[in-house]
């Protein structure tokens, strides 16, 4: 599953509407459904942005599997509250993509002030 199919799967848990969402971001509808349907590519910045709005975590879109998900009494996507059932092991594999990723984002960064003060 892609991305914007992720989005899609996680807005309609929230019971928010592309319209709702395209307001928030301050895009289109139809630019919004481009994201949904992953026609339009997604930068880090817009990732972040719908993810706040959906009050979730990029990496909770990333991942997201709804066959990992149990509905109970609660109210954490707007709805029912859900939980997410991951193996200790799949864990162990997200956490050290985590921490992977962010080693790498440091280095990046680093390597781009490096080249901005020449």
């Amino acid at each position: 599953m892609e991305v914007g199919q992720n989005i899609r799967k996680i807005r309609e848990l929230k019971g928010y509407t592309q319209e709702y969402l395209a307001k928030e971001l301050e895009i289109s509808q139809r630019n919004y459904s481009r994201i949904e349907n992953n026609e339009l590519e997604l930068n880090l910045n817009r990732l972040e942005k719908i993810s706040n709005i959906l009050d979730v975590s990029p990496q909770q879109i990333m991942g997201f599997d709804e066959r990992f998900i149990f509905k109970n009494k609660g109210d954490a996507f707007g709805m029912n509250q859900n939980y997410y059932a991951y193996s200790e092991k799949e864990r162990e594999q997200y956490e050290n993509q985590i921490k992977h990723l962010s080693e790498e984002i440091t280095f990046l960064r680093k390597q781009l002030e490096h080249t901005l003060k020449r």
